[in-house]
């Protein structure tokens, strides 16, 4: 339950994170966003759910919008890509990211405890539970 929830709040509730790192490479339209999306991350998102965010993103300055002319070959396309601003931002998504994951792995000289089984915790914290053949 907890992973299944962590990993829904990574992913899906953070789209916009996925596309400004896509539109960091080069603009790109909605429906190849919502691919890559799905392909690359491996997060089912609906193709509703992309145009959502993307309105969203440009709203904030983080994405414009630009409308390539048609051609014989080609459809007119409206094509995403980063702002500065949305440069600024994913950088500064990936420093805050980097940091939580560096907070969240043990350092070397830091003792990884053993699981805590029920009634092991005392005020002082974890009691110590001597090895075969070590003294308590």
């Amino acid at each position: 339950m907890s992973l299944n929830k962590l990993i829904s709040k990574l992913t899906k509730e953070n789209l916009w994170l996925y596309i400004l790192a896509e539109l960091s490479v080069k603009p790109r339209y909605a429906y190849e966003i919502a691919k890559i999306i799905r392909e690359k991350y491996g997060i089912p998102t609906a193709k509703v759910t992309t145009y959502v965010v993307l309105y969203s993103m440009k709203r904030e300055g983080l994405i414009e919008k630009k409308i390539k002319s048609p051609s014989l070959s080609n459809p007119s396309r409206k094509y995403y890509g980063i702002t500065s601003k949305g440069l600024k931002v994913l950088e500064e998504s990936r420093v805050f990211l980097r940091k939580v994951l560096d907070a969240l792995t043990p350092k070397p000289e830091e003792n990884v405890k053993e699981p805590l089984n029920s009634g092991e915790v005392g005020e002082e914290g974890y009691r110590h539970h001597a090895k075969p053949g070590e003294a308590k």
